[in-house]
């Protein structure tokens, strides 16, 4: 795995030595990240807070770049909840043009690194423009066999075990089944997230400690790592230090060793 970033590492450097210290047998297999802090970021520019987001946009690139290398099998980002329609028109807007930019100008990138790339979410309540830019990313790269780009957008987790649960007792009620007999699997199998490896560590970037509404059936035993830096400032050596991180917890999924 380290060999993926041979001439991308430069020997002997600070990251270097991070990239050193992380176990190949131990790689999370999904990570999921709240990219927080693209306002306060651009505020202390003294820029608007779009400019936050597109710097932002960076990071995205270099996250999705280091986890193929490190041959992550899934990641999964937070770039807009349905609660995030409560911000100015202004934002929103200038958030949707700049996520159909940056698929029009990474698509063929990331479909050449053999990625992946999917949607979670309420995907028919954003515009039909974006809809079809999404769509069309996401059938040039179906076959491909590397990392899932995973994008959450118009997501929330709380909506997402509702829809789930609906789906799973229609299920239950057409197999003739009562719904007194609905397990977990049921609803795992009708989450958004269906066919994912389960999220071993999430991290929040800005320190907050919150979960704000993300990921909430799919992260009941996952690792959670929060980091002061902004998003816009979160890129390989910070990856490096969360999965780092990650590597010294003692996972006991509710068991004693």
């Amino acid at each position: 795995m380290k060999e993926n970033f041979a001439g991308i590492v430069k020997p002997g450097s600070a990251e270097s030595a991070l990239l050193d210290s992380i176990d190949d047998e131990r790689m999370p297999a999904h990570i999921a990240i709240i990219m927080d802090g693209n306002g306060r970021w651009a505020k202390r520019q003294g820029k608007p807070r779009i400019f936050g987001h597109r710097a932002g946009s960076d990071s995205v690139k270099a996250i999705i770049d280091t986890c193929a290398r490190l041959e992550v099998k899934a990641v999964t980002l937070y770039a807009f909840s349905t609660e995030n329609w409560k911000r100015p028109k202004s934002e929103v807007s200038g958030l949707m043009s700049m996520l159909k930019r940056v698929l029009r100008h990474e698509l063929d990138q990331v479909h050449s690194n053999n990625i992946r790339f999917q949607t979670i979410g309420n995907i028919e309540g954003l515009a039909p423009d974006v809809q079809r830019e999404l769509a069309v990313a996401a059938e040039k790269t179906q076959y491909n066999t590397g990392m899932v780009m995973n994008v959450a957008l118009n997501y929330g987790g709380r909506a997402e075990i509702a829809r789930a649960a609906r789906l799973a007792a229609l299920q239950i009620l057409e197999q003739g089944r009562s719904i007194e007999s609905l397990t977990e699997e049921d609803i795992d199998r009708n989450l958004y997230t269906e066919g994912l490896p389960e999220v071993d560590l999430m991290i929040r970037t800005s320190g907050e400690f919150r979960i704000s509404n993300f990921l909430l059936w799919q992260i009941a035993y996952s690792e959670i790592y929060v980091t002061p830096v902004l998003f816009p400032d979160f890129r390989r050596p910070q990856i490096f230090e969360a999965i780092i991180d990650y590597q010294k917890r003692d996972r006991r999924f509710g068991g004693v060793k």
